[in-house]
């Protein structure tokens, strides 16, 4: 054991070791089998001392020199970098690590490096980059044009000031202007260009289908099965029979329906309710038993895991399981034969649970229902479906019953709802964008989702009530730094929150702010003061949910944590321990590899949900959208369409006709000077589409005018100060921003707004093709009481108008020639 830790030590911290996973590192050490389970135990002793680390992609590191630390690489547009650091941080940095371009050798956003702290510059702690740990990615995707007779890529987004050098011109048979993906070689220094190889053309940029590929690769989302899985997947149909198992309870005559989106592809979810005399209620929630088909190991189950959830494109799905699974054997589709997991739950009329039960069922769905085909028959609308059976009627009233007590049970224990509406585009028959739309969620949405929290809190309070380790569904409590910069945040928009701790003070804010202009402003700034969801066997509370264990059980067609929660469930109505599946380290790398999995499928749509919507206004310069303001900062304003939910800057130099305004952070408003005009938080305005920049993703408009309560400001006296200028002082102020600022402080505001993930929902819709929806709100606050379809915030497109740098060629030392077509300056 000795010999083999030493030689771990040693192999790991060579100079010319890359991070790999424990796997590979046994292979690469030319350990063989009858070696493993030592290896394996001389490997979890020295990662558990911290003579090695394990990142969060699970390969084994370095620990790294004294002195150092780890983070992960936020680049800003200047080119220099933030590092965040790992948690526990050092008790005396408080911050994120600042790191100057010069100093950051080759890491890039997203990398995991080690760092050596530096002395404080202006204030702050800074540091330089040791060496980079782990790449986010070598493949990006970006448009090819050559110069002088030499091959380049243009990588879109912002993180690459300079275009990358690809070699002799034409390969794969690109041409200029192609959207190209490639695999990087050497990533770009401050003092060299970059080097890579073009491995596929996608197309020229434009064309039906290129950006879905674009973020495909992008993402680097898998697309095709293997044909090893395929063929499981195959077996297990042909082995699928018509006749209920003995092992199986016999549902098959029960009253059960199902609800979801009318675009729905796949059916994971199903109830059946009833009441007893004595007025207790018994919930039937019945989940397609995935894992009746995925044995742990198998092929099947290694692509589910690699995959670790399915992707929701706009227009398309990238599914976990093959179809003949997702939409087919373990789809709940209307009487049909299906096996399920199914939770039994009774309540007290108080809406308490009193007694759960599990079991291995066959179902047969009774009736499929769209969510807009409920509440009609819920409230005998006129208008509502015909032909539907009293009993069934019946059963959908007594399920919105439940469901509203239930809710109301769970607003009493101090669940937090954020109002984040869902983003749909509208396709014409080409699959081209013509529109996008919110779609609101009501009390049919509340129905399913009030179950599917039930049936995972009672799984989870089963499993650690038997002492089992299970992957839960975790989000920890927001930091107090956190809450403190919200409490300050809603304190300069005119509310209070005495307490930002507390949940009843949360709640009554949330209430308060609906239906108002800045409603999705505060909704978004709390989003942002919390922690992300993530799953992990620790067992640190649901603070959303206001729970203590909480775990996903019901969409195992869609998610592999709920699978790994069908095995537990299946070991205790077995009374098969031996199927429990990984624990200790392994069960904490599959959750880290599950949590990771989620966020890619959550930047994947959100991107191509932006993408589409950049398209969309690429040939409408000019179109006029009514908006609302929705952040504010010294650089300009945000707005998002009220009826095409979009959002982009209106830059503070294009104001400059107007006034030279002040920003007042504590007002969330810019200020004109001369004529006090302000432009706050929550305001509406007329504004224009003024620049679209599809490779770097962004959208600017121009203000047109000023709507609602203040429109009279736009009516101009340049003559004299404004009373409330003068009362500020503005009139002298030497901090007031002009057009000279323009673009000079870089918008720092996120396009992805992952940062605060409040919560995934125990359930997203499963759109089918022809519909696009982005789901960054689905799995971030969903479980806080929205809905149980994928939500989402507007795509968050901030402009920047820093020049468009040429490296210099690697070859020639030239720089690339700057007349290119459709290039910005």
């Amino acid at each position: 054991m000795a010999d083999l830790s030493q030689q771990l030590i040693d192999f790991v911290t060579n100079s010319g070791y890359k991070p790999v996973k424990p796997k590979t590192l046994a292979k690469n050490m030319g350990i063989v089998k009858k070696q493993s389970e030592t290896f394996r135990e001389a490997l979890d002793q020295l990662l558990a001392n911290g003579t090695l680390k394990l990142s969060e992609n699970g390969r084994v590191q370095p620990p790294g020199a004294k002195g150092t630390l780890r983070g992960i690489v936020h680049k800003i547009q200047s080119g220099s970098a933030f590092i965040i650091l790992h948690e526990p941080k050092p008790k005396n940095l408080k911050e994120d690590v600042y790191v100057e371009s010069r100093d950051l050798k080759d890491a890039q956003n997203g990398d995991e490096v080690i760092i050596k702290l530096q002395n404080s510059r202006g204030g702050r702690r800074s540091g330089v980059v040791v060496e980079v740990l782990e790449r986010a990615t070598n493949v990006f995707v970006g448009t090819y044009f050559e110069d002088d007779g030499v091959g380049w890529v243009e990588i879109d987004g912002k993180d690459f000031n300079e275009p990358i050098w690809v070699g002799d011109p034409g390969a794969k048979g690109a041409q200029p202007e192609d959207k190209v993906v490639i695999e990087m070689l050497r990533f770009p220094t401050a003092r060299h260009a970059g080097e890579a190889v073009l491995t596929k053309v996608l197309g020229p940029h434009g064309e039906i289908g290129v950006d879905t590929q674009l973020v495909i690769h992008e993402f680097g989302l898998p697309e095709e099965f293997p044909e090893d899985v395929l063929t499981e997947a195959r077996i297990a149909a042909e082995n699928f029979s018509d006749d209920v198992p003995a092992s199986r309870e016999d549902l098959t005559g029960e009253l059960i329906v199902t609800i979801d989106p009318a675009d729905a592809r796949d059916f994971d979810d199903a109830i059946s309710l009833s009441r007893a005399e004595n007025g207790h209620w018994r919930l039937g929630v019945h989940i397609a038993d995935v894992a009746s088909f995925v044995t742990p190991g198998s092929a099947l189950d290694r692509e589910a895991v690699k995959r670790g959830t399915s992707v929701y494109l706009p227009g398309m799905v990238i599914p976990m399981l093959p179809e003949v699974l997702s939409n087919g054997l373990a789809s709940l589709q209307e009487n049909k034969l299906r096996y399920t997991k199914s939770a039994f739950i009774e309540f007290n009329p108080e809406g308490i649970p009193v007694h759960t039960r599990f079991a291995n069922t066959a179902i047969r769905v009774t009736k499929r229902f769209a969510y807009e085909q409920v509440l009609p028959l819920v409230h005998d609308a006129p208008d509502a479906l015909p032909n539907v059976a009293t009993e069934v009627r019946t059963l959908l009233k007594q399920m919105h019953t439940l469901a509203m007590l239930l809710r109301a049970r769970r607003y009493q224990k101090g669940y937090l709802e954020l109002d984040m509406p869902e983003i749909k585009l509208d396709f014409d028959k080409d699959h081209r964008v013509i529109g996008a739309h919110e779609t609101m969620h009501d009390e049919s949405h509340q129905m399913i989702e009030e179950f599917m929290l039930a049936a995972n809190i009672a799984v989870a309070r089963e499993l650690n009530d038997r002492k089992i380790e299970f992957l839960r569904r975790t989000h920890g409590e927001p930091s107090d730094i956190k809450l403190t910069q919200f409490q300050e945040f809603v304190s300069g928009l005119g509310y209070q929150v005495d307490n930002p701790r507390s949940r009843r003070g949360l709640q009554e804010l949330l209430k308060e702010v609906k239906g108002r202009p800045e409603n999705h402003a505060v909704s978004f700034a709390l989003l942002r003061s919390m922690k992300q969801a993530e799953y992990s066997p620790i067992p640190m509370g649901h603070f959303a949910l206001a729970e203590e264990n909480y775990c996903h059980f019901t969409s195992p067609i869609r998610r592999y944590p709920d699978l790994t929660i069908h095995r537990l469930i299946d070991s205790i109505v077995t009374r098969n321990k031996a199927s429990r599946g990984p624990t200790g380290d392994a069960l904490i790398q599959l959750g880290v590899n599950c949590s990771k999995t989620e966020r890619r499928a959550e930047r994947a749509e959100r991107e191509l949900t932006k993408l589409k919507l950049l398209n969309f206004f690429e040939d409408r310069i000019g179109t006029e959208l009514e908006a609302t303001i929705t952040g504010v900062d010294r650089y300009g304003f945000f707005v998002r369409g009220d009826q095409l939910p979009v959002e982009g800057l209106v830059h503070i130099s294009t104001l400059t006709e107007m006034d030279a305004f002040q920003f007042e952070r504590g007002m969330h408003a810019l200020i004109g000077r001369h004529t006090g005009v302000e432009f706050r938080l929550g305001d509406r305005v007329l504004v224009k589409v003024a620049r679209v920049d599809v490779p770097r993703r962004e959208l600017d408009f121009r203000l047109v005018k000023l709507l609602g309560s203040r429109q009279d400001h736009n009516s101009l006296i340049r003559d004299q100060p404004s009373t409330s200028a003068k009362r500020k002082g503005w009139e002298k102020s030497p901090r007031t921003v002009s057009a000279s600022s323009s673009r000079g402080g870089k918008s720092t505001r996120r396009n992805s707004v992952n940062e605060g993930d409040a919560e995934a929902s125990p359930r997203d819709s499963r759109s089918g093709r022809g519909t696009g929806s982005s789901k960054q709100g689905s799995s971030q606050q969903g479980e806080t009481g929205g809905s149980r379809s994928k939500k989402s915030r507007s795509s968050k497109i901030p402009s920047d108008s820093s020049p468009n740098r040429r490296s210099t060629s690697k070859s020639t030392g030239s720089k690339p020639k700057a007349n290119k077509k459709k290039r910005r300056k």
